[in-house]
């Protein structure tokens, strides 16, 4: 069944919300345009925490899904699965199934993060009765390895045999783990894609391979990850420096200040700095940024903009 190609470039988009905290539909469609439609992104991954999935109700997550569907024409469409239960998880792989998803990104039960995560055992078992549940292929979420959330490397490539399991999202954000992973998948089943998905480690992770770039930073800089994906793909390591020089000040304005939880309402503020959004306050009890913080990433993105590594039409 893998045969959905998720080769390239990713974009995890966060969602706008307005002044109500309802679902800024007008803003998302222009998101979308800037993020989700340039050539060079090759699929679109809704309903992660880059799109406070696990804040919406289940009739904003199947609009999400329909609204995406709509406006990105034939591009593969990844819909996030964020549950508390094997029971909970189906049922929203089913409906996001319904909805138009290609495929399922299956992030880890609250409950494997008790120490169940370590062994295969939960992890194979409820990756499989998800996937056994619907007719779509899905993909897994690794979390970095000290959240207690990450798989281990042994979980990882068993949870890669399961037939309908075609990407993991490696966010192990560790070099080591993510070498160790990536080597790991690809000696259990060399048609799973492992997605590069480190804050701080796009280049490096490309470097030892990947077969892709999932992140929710493309939705700020889609066409520097586009660049870099590009060079990768030549084996370009001069160019892959020269992209990651210019989209570091990018990385660490988002991911450099603590609490690393705030990185999505980050991208947001970036995005209304360049007028593409009206609004960046996430849904609680996520909270908005500092003004500080938000005069510094504006800042940050105005240099880009005129340097021309931010796009904007």
């Amino acid at each position: 069944m893998k045969k959905l190609d998720l080769r390239g470039v990713t974009v995890a988009t966060v969602l706008p919300f307005k002044d109500d905290l309802s679902i800024d539909w007008d803003g998302y469609a222009r998101l979308l345009d800037y993020c989700a439609c340039p050539d060079g992104i090759a699929a679109v991954f809704v309903n992660g925490h880059a799109g406070e999935g696990a804040s919406l109700s289940d009739e904003e997550r199947q609009a999400v899904i329909a609204r995406t569907r709509a406006h990105i024409a034939g591009k593969p469409l990844l819909a996030g699965i964020i549950a508390h239960s094997t029971a909970e998880a189906i049922r929203q792989a089913r409906l996001a199934e319904a909805a138009g998803a290609a495929c399922a990104v299956l992030f880890p039960p609250a409950a494997i993060g008790g120490g169940a995560s370590a062994t295969p055992r939960a992890p194979v078992a409820f990756v499989r009765a998800v996937s056994e549940a619907i007719a779509i292929p899905v993909s897994i979420f690794q979390y970095p390895v000290a959240s207690g959330f990450g798989y281990s490397t042994q979980t990882l490539a068993e949870i890669a045999t399961i037939d309908r399991v075609i990407a993991v999202k490696e966010g192990s954000d560790t070099m080591l783990a993510y070498d160790e992973n990536r080597r790991a998948v690809k000696e259990a089943d060399p048609e799973v894609a492992v997605l590069p998905s480190n804050y701080n480690w796009f280049l490096p992770q490309l470097a030892v391979g990947g077969d892709g770039i999932l992140s929710g930073l493309v939705s700020l800089a889609p066409h520097l990850f586009i660049e870099l994906w590009q060079a990768s793909v030549a084996d370009d390591l001069k160019a892959m420096r020269v992209v990651n020089e210019r989209l570091h000040p990018i990385v660490r304005a988002i991911y450099g200040p603590a609490p690393i939880v705030d990185m999505h309402t980050r991208m947001k503020v970036g995005l209304k700095a360049l007028g593409l959004i009206r609004n960046a306050d996430p849904r609680p009890p996520l909270l908005p940024v500092l003004p500080d913080l938000c005069d510094a990433i504006a800042t940050t993105l105005g240099a880009a903009r005129c340097a021309g590594d931010i796009h904007l039409t």
